[in-house]
């Protein structure tokens, strides 16, 4: 089945920068995610065939291995991105002798155990949920050692054989003869691909593969202070190892939504307050929103726009200590847009009172100019 080019899913140009394509995800991760449309059984699909294609142009190396060869580079549609590409022409000595004469030595296939592929989950969560350390469940597919041949990939009660074509060594020899004299080759054996045993009763379940695909629910613990795109690591939650290898590692990348009142600095908390012209020549104590509900703030007399107050403790926990940063509040003075008359009557007065001049009302500088003249 073809896929969509990754571009089009996330509805990019082709030379969209770095922070597009991150805002691009992120907008449609959150339209998509399964947790929001549970009602919407189109959407964990939608949200996986996103996340594949964030996966490939979000990576510059991926990235740009997908604009010279497309999908047919090799896109393995699991958690992890990308599979890896093929390369053409002589990579080196090794392949010309298997261009001329069929190898050198031969390239038999990994007998030995192998670690399974790791695997990467974006997790979107709130500041709240970074302010206070949460536990999620996630569930990600992956591939697993099948639970009828334990991994074999031989029918239940029956054992691989060793390859008789090969004698269990996994290759071939050939003899050729060549313009540069007589060659001796050694090719992967065409019995056992190279593995050195054949499967004569296949295990059904898993079709002689070893393995499976399943979904699995995972908990997720994310502790307090974490900071965007912060990456956990689960030791053995990846894909299941070949040949009795170890699983490979699941890494969670934590995504935090923007708020709407708080701005993250670090540690610290940006929070801009409005307050009135009267407020601010005349000094308020007012209380101000935090992540742990309210606290009080006292405004002095005459405080200026963009005055900024530090409230020691009351940002973000320290990830890596003890204490949390500090809450940073500015001040925004808000000037009325409409007055009724007697506000303006009393503005006036007190510009009056000042010795400022204000209000349209007023004579401008054309008339001010005749009456100096005038009066001279």
């Amino acid at each position: 089945m073809s896929k969509r080019d990754c571009y089009e899913v996330l509805g990019l140009e082709r030379g969209a920068s770095a922070e597009e394509i991150k805002k691009a995800y992120r907008t449609l991760a959150k339209k998509y995610h399964p947790d929001f449309n549970k009602d919407d059984g189109g959407a964990e699909k939608k949200f996986t065939e996103i996340k594949e294609a964030y996966d490939v142009i979000s990576d510059p190396q991926k990235r740009e291995q997908y604009d010279r060869f497309g999908h047919q580079a090799g896109f393995n549609g699991n958690a992890g991105g990308f599979a890896g590409f093929g390369g053409g022409g002589f990579g080196g000595i090794e392949d010309i002798f298997e261009q001329f004469f069929g190898g050198m030595g031969g390239r038999r296939r990994p007998s030995g155990p192998e670690q399974g592929n790791h695997l990467r989950y974006d997790l979107d969560i709130i500041l709240e949920e970074a302010y206070r350390g949460v536990t999620k469940n996630i569930k990600i597919p992956r591939t697993e050692i099948c639970s009828e041949c334990k991994g074999s990939r031989a029918k239940a009660g029956t054992r691989p054989e060793t390859c008789p074509s090969c004698g269990g060594s996994g290759q071939q020899q050939f003899a050729r003869n060549t313009p540069f004299g007589r060659f001796m080759s050694a090719q992967p054996c065409v019995g056992c691909r190279g593995e050195g045993t054949t499967i004569k009763e296949p295990c059904p379940t898993c079709s002689a593969q070893g393995r499976v695909v399943r979904e699995r629910k995972i908990e997720v613990k994310i502790p307090a202070g974490i900071e965007d795109g912060s990456r956990l690591r689960i030791s053995g939650e990846g894909e299941a190892g070949l040949r009795g290898g170890p699983p490979g590692d699941l890494y969670v990348v934590v995504m935090i939504h923007q708020h709407k009142k708080f701005q993250r600095q670090g540690s610290d908390l940006v929070l801009e307050v409005p307050i009135s012209i009267s407020q601010a020549a005349l000094g308020v104590e007012m209380e101000v929103p935090t992540l742990d509900g309210t606290t009080g703030l006292r405004i002095p007399e005459g405080t200026q726009h963009g005055t900024i107050y530090r409230l020691k403790g009351y940002g973000m926990p320290h990830l890596r200590g003890s204490g949390k940063g500090d809450l940073r509040v500015k001040v925004k003075l808000n000037v009325p847009k409409r007055l009724d008359p007697r506000q303006k009557e009393l503005l006036l007065e007190f510009a009056r009172l000042s010795g400022e001049e204000a209000g349209l009302e007023n004579k401008g500088f054309i008339d001010r100019m005749k009456d100096a003249f005038s009066s001279g």
